[in-house]
């Protein structure tokens, strides 16, 4: 097997394999689905490589050497200043024809106020409280554009997830 590294970046590699397979080499992430009263939090962005602002579930990369739980109360706690009880729910990898993404999915209850500060890049978000089933209906009639790890989220909100 042949390797070449085509790219080396600050959150991804793109490597080539064996002359053919294009492979993305990324960052692990985690996905946050805080509930309150039968409500989702999401958050409102400006996502570049889409070039449109999406409404997703808390998430982010983890640090080198985080835990997944660690990484996961540091990203509520930045973009919505919440803590809770934390249980993982799933992991899962967001496109594995292609990338190596790891996503842990986290649900938290009991949410009660936290600390954190906004990145940089962060300080435009909005936040929302929407219910599960609606948020997934305006995904579906195209109202809302989001992730796939906020539609796993939503789906595991309502129960579906789980009957798969």
């Amino acid at each position: 097997m042949s390797k070449e590294t085509v790219y080396q970046g600050r959150i991804l590699t793109l490597e080539v394999e064996d002359g053919m397979w294009e492979l993305v080499r990324h960052a692990p992430a985690v996905v946050v689905l805080a509930l309150r009263d039968g409500k989702m939090l999401l958050v409102g962005q400006e996502r570049r490589a889409i070039g449109a602002r999406t409404l997703e579930a808390p998430a982010g990369l983890r640090e080198p050497g985080e835990t997944p739980e660690r990484a996961a109360r540091r990203e509520l706690g930045e973009e919505a200043a919440l803590d809770g009880d934390f249980s993982l729910v799933s992991r899962f990898y967001s496109s594995p024809g292609f990338c190596d993404e790891e996503l842990h999915l986290f649900l938290v209850e009991n949410l009660r106020a936290g600390v954190g500060e906004r990145d940089e890049d962060e300080q435009d978000m909005t936040i929302t409280w929407m219910e599960p089933q609606v948020f997934l209906s305006a995904v579906r009639e195209g109202r809302v554009l989001t992730s796939a790890p906020s539609v796993a989220a939503a789906l595991h909100a309502t129960g579906l997830l789980a009957s798969c």
